[in-house]
């Protein structure tokens, strides 16, 4: 098959999560619900932080911009395959293929750094309460936020300018539902050492690294907690649970990810375990918070009160 550089490539087929044509109105009817509420669920996190002013600290603060970011983040995917899918087609230009490697490699790498930046308030709350206020200020929480967009700005741009280098088949499919880095990878014709070695330095610092920090805010947590009271504890870990359910269902299922692959080879389970972190994952962030977090449950029926009493 003949080989074109990116530049001259128009376009991909994205083979998806499934063939079977009786299947297609099953998966669209699916995933549209499901976008649909991780973007209202999400936008509703967003509407309820503003609108309070007892939600005004750095916790929600990182929080409303977790559930920007994840709303990004599945609008990256998920569209396109909704409307591959009503369009009875595979095509993917090449130029909507970088787009998309750029915005998920983006979106997901702010989204781990603000789930450190959160591991990381909560270890100031609880083990440095009385300089919290000092420490995490409107101009650090911003300056952290920040941060992690012009780092994952600076590392997705370096896969695109290297992936640019990247030569493919005409024609080439990629049996997945979205342009997904490492099966761009597979599907090259070209060598494609340097960007994989830049792709573990960047796995290093957009996983391993917060994940790291996670961990270590977390100890200093239980280590304060376990000189608490038994009232102390409750109040302490009631406002860290939320967090901890979170980054474990997003860690847990990169975990998955990663395990699955590795044990069957299969893109085909590679691909519908991604749906649990690209989808899933996104939908369940904001029940977790709301159903689980007494302030935001607070602050969410008074937000329905005024609707009402306005109405």
């Amino acid at each position: 098959m003949e080989a074109e550089n990116g530049t001259a490539l128009s376009q991909f087929l994205l083979l998806g999560l499934s063939e079977d044509p009786d299947l297609q109105p099953v998966l669209f009817g699916l995933f549209l619900s499901m976008y649909l509420v991780t973007v209202l669920g999400n936008l509703l996190i967003i509407l309820v932080v503003s609108s309070d002013s007892h939600l005004h600290t750095p916790m929600y603060f990182f929080l409303s911009n977790l559930s920007l970011v994840d709303i990004c983040f599945i609008s990256t995917t998920v569209p396109k395959m909704l409307v591959n899918i009503q369009a009875q087609s595979k095509d993917i230009s090449y130029i909507e293929c970088l787009f998309q490697v750029f915005f998920f490699n983006t979106y997901g790498g702010v989204d781990t750094f603000l789930l450190t930046v959160m591991a990381f308030d909560r270890f100031m709350a609880i083990c440095h309460p009385l300089n919290y206020t000092v420490i995490m200020s409107p101009q650090l929480c911003v300056l952290l936020v920040m941060t992690s967009w012009l780092i994952m700005f600076w590392v997705s741009l370096i896969h695109i300018l290297l992936m640019k280098q990247l030569t493919f088949s005409v024609g080439t499919e990629i049996p997945h539902f979205f342009c997904e880095l490492t099966q761009l990878l597979k599907a090259a014709t070209s060598d494609t050492f340097i960007l994989i070695i830049f792709l573990y330095l960047a796995t290093v610092l957009v996983v391993v690294l917060p994940l790291t920090g996670i961990l270590c805010s977390y100890s200093q947590i239980v280590f304060s907690l376990m000189k608490m009271s038994s009232v102390g504890k409750y109040k302490a870990f009631s406002t860290c649970g939320s967090h901890l359910c979170v980054v474990s269902l997003f860690y847990g299922t990169i975990l998955g990810i990663y395990l699955s692959s590795t044990a069957t080879h299969s893109s085909q389970s590679s691909t519908i375990a991604s749906v649990m972190y690209t989808v899933v994952t996104p939908i369940l962030k904001p029940f977790i918070y709301s159903l689980r977090n007494k302030d935001v449950k607070g602050a969410l029926g008074r937000l329905l009160s005024r609707a009402a009493s306005c109405s």
